[in-house]
């Protein structure tokens, strides 16, 4: 059994394999689009439903055999529960109360992200940064909050649509932070108005897009470095412990060769 199990891991392990798992998810992908459209529904609504009944039973029986090989080693890989949990979804019975089960079938393009490396380390990499966002998130927020009573204190009499309430500024400061129809849609208005705004949302700009955000951004980029030093090392480790493996069986069969009889 243990030697079928081992068998069936390397099997699994395959470039091949992976790639065939990583065609049927693009493929799935594509099918769960057409899906939306209701004339190619009309026309190829039972062999757009068969292809996608066969793509989730590719998805089952992949899961199947990676439990068969790994036993419960399976569920203490992240990677396989993420992969275990969106097959899952999927199993749900489409019934009235559950039709939005049907919608969430589409989280099964996500196994992609389990299937391709770079991808791993993307996500492992913005898993890592969480802490370290986090100050810089309460940072942001103490930054918007002063803003938003300082902007409604400032300009919710003639711009109440914009700064009437703290929760008003807030978003209009999001906006502008986004850089989304900011100088046009808000700052140009407000400085007919207070012809030195610009002493205001200037700074707030430069401190919440351009310093904030590339903290964000940097604190990003070091984890996906981490992450993937990190795999690197463990690619290592596994290669020499590979290595390690195949020379003590050469040297036991060097052993016996040398203890048998002339």
């Amino acid at each position: 059994m243990s030697d079928l199990r081992t068998r069936l891991a390397h099997w699994l392990a395959r470039p091949s394999v992976g790639n065939f798992i990583i065609g049927v998810i693009i493929f799935n992908a594509i099918i769960l689009g057409l899906e939306t459209s209701a004339p190619i529904m009309a026309s190829y609504g039972p062999l757009i439903e068969f292809l996608d009944t066969l793509c989730l039973s590719i998805f089952i029986i992949e899961i199947a055999l990676k439990l068969v090989a790994q036993g419960f080693r399976f569920f203490r890989n992240g990677w396989n529960l993420f992969d275990f949990i969106i097959v899952g979804i999927a199993l749900f019975p489409a019934t009235q109360g559950l039709s939005v089960l049907r919608a969430l079938r589409i989280l099964r393009v996500l196994r992609v992200v389990s299937a391709v490396p770079s991808l791993r380390r993307v996500v492992e990499g913005l898993l890592t940064a969480l802490p370290g966002m986090g100050s810089v998130f309460l940072l942001m927020s103490i930054i918007f909050y002063i803003g938003a009573v300082m902007a409604t204190k400032l300009f919710a009499d003639p711009f109440p649509e914009w700064f009437g309430t703290i929760g008003l500024s807030l978003y209009t400061l999001f906006q502008i932070m986004t850089l989304e129809s900011w100088s046009m849609g808000v700052v140009r208005p407000v400085m007919e108005v207070f012809p030195y705004a610009w002493l205001f949302f200037v700074p707030f700009i430069m401190v919440t897009t351009f310093a904030v955000v590339n903290l964000i951004v940097g604190l990003v980029v070091n984890s996906m470095q981490d992450a993937h030093a990190e795999e690197s090392n463990a690619a290592t480790d596994a290669y020499r412990d590979e290595v390690m493996e195949r020379l003590l069986a050469i040297e036991e069969k060097l052993d016996r060769a040398r203890s048998k009889p002339d």
